[in-house]
């Protein structure tokens, strides 16, 4: 195991700044995992921990050491792919073994530790087949194994399940969760998929444009984003905004959508005091799965009309329509709605944000 830390690193390929200035700590046996869009520069932060690529500045250090002029094989680490990269021609025991054989480790030692291995993965059965012969799922377990076989300090994971259908993704983040617990292993793992990383992560860094937006507990990036950015890229459905007009009036808050006004009282003000209230354009933000649905409408509702309703299962997903606003709810599948259906929608305080539209930043 190893402390990771990331310091100032910057990487520019030619005049673009993929990583600007990012500092990461990550500690002895976490799971975390760099998060965010294509192109927001997470893969090449992994790259640069790995060594297959030179910060432009910046330092990379495990457990105080600073790597970065070491080669990739004198990091101690371990990369698996978003690509299997088995060797074709080899068997399942060959691959797992051939690390270990290049590094010239008594063979007492491989047998033990390919034995080990096999053992842990469950694919004994597997041994003397070729990756041609593979599921995705079972070369997907081998390139783990293979990695593991090393007993690395840091274990590094590019989008490793992106490859593989949907009901095996499931099954194999809780593979790797469970070995990653196993071994005590640090380990950074990237990927675009929020829900991977909510499920997985001890703590996700959300990254855009190469800057970290927000590192912290999946559940309070979840339910405490730092800025609009992290609002809209984290939950899934994601999060219903709504532009409006804010404005502080007889010590509460008032959203002015035009047609209708909502009041909220001043404590949901997370970066605002009373004193410096920024009057004005403003996004109200609440969650689908937080907009509570009623059949009866009062004034104290949102008038809706629902357009769609998505059958999932245990539940179903409602499109609405509130004047040009199209806005979406979660509600229980037994609870009874069809389209055209007139309803009000109540936005529980404790659940609502607020975000200037200009700086992306919680008000």
């Amino acid at each position: 195991m190893a402390k990771v830390e990331l310091r100032n690193l910057s990487k520019f390929f030619d005049s673009v700044r993929a990583v600007n200035n990012l500092n990461l700590e990550i500690n002895n046996g976490e799971f975390v995992t760099l998060l965010g869009p294509s192109g927001c520069g997470k893969s090449t932060t992994l790259y640069c921990i790995a060594g297959l690529e030179e910060p432009t500045s910046g330092e990379i250090l495990f457990d105080g050491r600073r790597v970065n002029d070491l080669e990739p094989r004198d990091r101690d680490i371990a990369l698996v792919f978003q690509e299997y990269a088995l060797y074709p021609h080899m068997t399942v025991e060959d691959n797992l073994s051939f690390p270990l054989r290049i590094q010239k480790f008594p063979k007492k030692e491989i047998n033990s530790r390919v034995n080990s291995v096999i053992e842990m993965l469950r694919v004994t059965d597997l041994l003397h087949r070729r990756p041609s012969e593979l599921s995705g799922g079972q070369r997907q377990r081998i390139a783990l194994g293979r990695a593991i076989i090393r007993n690395p300090v840091v274990f590094l994971m590019d989008e490793p399940l992106s490859n593989i259908d949907a009901a095996l993704r499931v099954r194999m983040r809780t593979e790797i969760k469970n070995l990653q617990r196993e071994l005590g292993v640090t380990t950074i793992f990237v990927t675009h998929d929020q829900e991977e990383a909510m499920v997985l992560s001890d703590r996700i860094a959300i990254l855009h444009n190469g800057i970290i937006q927000q590192y912290d507990i999946p559940i309070e990036v979840y339910k405490h984003p730092n800025n609009l950015f992290v609002a809209s890229f984290i939950g899934s459905p994601s999060m219903n905004f709504i532009p409006g007009s804010l404005e502080l009036i007889d010590d509460r808050l008032v959203f002015d959508l035009g047609d209708y006004q909502l009041k909220f009282n001043t404590s949901l003000l997370k970066n605002s005091s009373l004193t410096n209230f920024p009057k004005g354009q403003s996004l109200l933000g609440i969650r689908p799965e937080d907009v509570v649905i009623h059949k009866k409408i009062n004034e104290s509702y949102l008038p809706a009309e629902v357009f769609l309703v998505e059958l999932l299962g245990s539940m179903s997903y409602i499109n609405l329509l509130s004047g040009d606003r199209v806005l979406k709810g979660i509600a229980d599948s037994a609870t009874e709605l069809c389209i055209g259906d007139q309803v009000g929608l109540e936005f529980p305080e404790s659940c609502v944000y607020f975000f200037d539209p200009q700086s992306g930043e919680i008000l």
